[in-house]
């Protein structure tokens, strides 16, 4: 894959940035994780089956591959679950994945500037659902970054059954490793604002690396204003360890002025259901999901008492 990406990445504007994003990614593939031998061997089953061409049949992103041996891929496919992001389907196993990514997408996409010809960066892209989304909608280039191995080794799982990919990548860096250069014309940090503890230092490392009138994509988790400008969680939010705060939408604006962007729209608001995040038999051995993190006498309040995840989606430029 990282061959496929360094030729893709030559000959587009990214050029500049190809040799420390290939070196980064060697480095990261290199740590010593027990589950690498495990993923590796789901790989290789992987690329014994049929491919096909790949396109967008919401839910789905649809891989229609005929004669797949359908066992034998979910199977392979299951030893590397959780999977979270998605729907996928390939031929005619369905592999529904804890978050119907559609939903998100359908709220998305009326609101952005067009992506054909366009460089886009999906931050935390997980398996890269958006990100191939995002080729399809005509990107010249869709690059995800990743820290997680696993959701890495799923990118490459769904590529791997695809009849000539598009020109979607996801590699295993972060944000801080990307190089600050202004070249990506849209950057889309979906689900990520919440989960960093400097959530200015994020905006701006968002900021950075856009290019002039750039577009940024934000969707994060916010509260309702009569809660507060802000909540910041003392140990657990919905279960989650790692939400540092929850802004008001308010709050959110304020931050993007006080990091430079203008043309702040609100596009959407959002409470999240049982439809769009599930349990699934494809998210392992822990089933627990929505529900779960859910005050089981109020809907409107997490367990730990906290108001239920509400998602904005707001739009701005540099």
């Amino acid at each position: 894959m990282l061959n496929d990406f360094s030729k893709q990445c030559s000959e587009s504007k990214l050029s500049p940035l190809c040799e420390q994003l290939i070196t980064a990614s060697k480095q990261a593939f290199s740590v010593n994780n027990g589950n690498i031998p495990k993923w590796e061997n789901a790989l290789s089953t992987i690329r014994l089956q049929n491919t096909g061409t790949l396109n967008y049949a919401a839910p789905y992103l649809d891989i229609d591959a005929t004669h797949i041996d359908k066992d034998n891929l979910e199977s392979s496919l299951k030893q590397l679950m959780p999977w979270r992001k998605g729907p996928y389907q390939i031929g005619d196993l369905q592999l529904d994945s804890e978050w119907r990514g559609d939903m998100k997408w359908n709220r998305v996409l009326p609101h952005i500037q067009s992506l054909k010809g366009k460089t886009v960066l999906d931050v935390g892209s997980g398996n890269g659902y958006f990100t191939y989304l995002m080729s399809l909608a005509g990107a010249q280039m869709a690059l995800g970054i990743e820290p997680f191995l696993l959701f890495n080794y799923q990118f490459q799982a769904i590529r791997t059954l695809i009849n000539n990919p598009p020109h979607a990548f996801v590699l295993p860096l972060r944000l801080e490793d990307m190089p600050v250069q202004p070249l990506f014309d849209t950057v889309f940090s979906m689900g990520v604002l919440y989960h960093q503890k400097n959530h200015m230092a994020h905006l701006q490392q968002l900021k950075d690396i856009l290019t002039k009138d750039g577009e940024l994509v934000l969707e994060t988790l916010v509260i309702n204003k009569k809660y507060g400008d802000q909540i910041i969680p003392k140990d657990r939010y919905a279960r989650m360890r790692n939400v540092w705060c929850l802004p008001s939408t308010d709050t959110l604006h304020s931050w993007l002025e006080q990091t430079g962007f203008s043309d702040i729209k609100l596009v959407d608001i959002t409470k999240t259901t049982a439809e769009e995040q599930r349990a699934t038999h494809w998210i392992g051995d822990n089933t627990q999901s929505l529900k779960d993190f859910l005050n089981p006498n109020d809907d409107n309040l997490t367990i730990e008492g906290l108001p239920a995840p509400l998602r904005a989606t707001v739009i701005c430029r540099v």
